[in-house]
């Protein structure tokens, strides 16, 4: 009876331990050129879409990302309260660096691959000026302008490491995760507190993410970028 019940016990820990898990994405359980179920495209401003395919990489079925000259990405529409479930977790890798990209310039503002979270931030709470900027946005077509965004990116110089404001606007905070060449053709693992990089480049309390995109592009340069994206979960400390 004790072992019946120390089972139960630990079914029920397991359980309540993966009960603010998130699977955001699981394109392992994909088919190659199958489509991506319950994600969107992600435009932001006119430029040419970056095209994403599913396609088996070492066995598995990942997103293959290619962008020449172009600038989108692929979002999941998901609201996950930070204080639950603050991990992320992802698997990428890139074909190479964009030798044009620099973070701190507008005409360098493109990256071979980004993990774009959204926060539901209520304009509202902004200042007049960025208030007033935010509605002439809008006016002009710019829908899926986030107020509050971290991109977490594959810089392209090795000395691109701290975290600086997107050059065209501080809503958006860009955090080097990996920098440089060096382990282009690398699959490499991530994990970041999302809740605590929040605070750290904003200065305030995280409100709930909104959702996560996967993002490739190579406007701003006119290059060209290839990407690969695997499965990303978020779960509790």
């Amino acid at each position: 009876m004790l072992r019946v019940l120390s089972f139960g016990l630990l079914l029920f820990l397991l359980g309540a331990s993966s009960a603010t898990d998130h699977i955001i994405a699981s394109f392992s359980n994909l088919q190659p050129g199958e489509g991506i179920r319950g994600w969107e495209p992600l435009r932001l401003g006119r430029a040419p879409e970056t095209r994403y395919t599913t396609v088996r990489d070492e066995g598995t079925t990942v997103v293959r990302a290619t962008a020449s000259k172009s600038a989108s990405g692929m979002i999941r529409r998901i609201r996950i309260d930070t204080d639950q479930t603050p991990i992320l977790t992802w698997r990428w890798k890139i074909a190479g660096v964009i030798p044009n990209g620099n973070v701190t310039r507008r005409d360098g503002d493109d990256y071979p691959a980004r993990i774009y979270v959204t926060f539901d931030y209520d304009p509202a709470n902004l200042s007049f000026g960025d208030r007033v900027t935010y509605r002439a946005l809008r006016a002009l077509g710019y829908r899926e302008l986030p107020v509050r965004a971290i991109n977490y990116i594959w810089a392209n110089r090795a000395s691109e490491t701290s975290p600086v404001p997107n050059p065209y606007t501080d809503w958006v905070q860009m955090i080097p995760v990996e920098s440089g060449p060096s382990r282009a053709g690398q699959w490499r693992t991530e994990t970041r507190d999302v809740a605590a990089d929040y605070r750290r480049v904003f200065g305030e309390e995280p409100p709930p993410i909104s959702g996560i995109a996967i993002m490739t592009d190579a406007d701003n340069t006119e290059g060209a970028a290839t990407a690969y994206y695997g499965d990303i979960r978020m779960r509790s400390r």
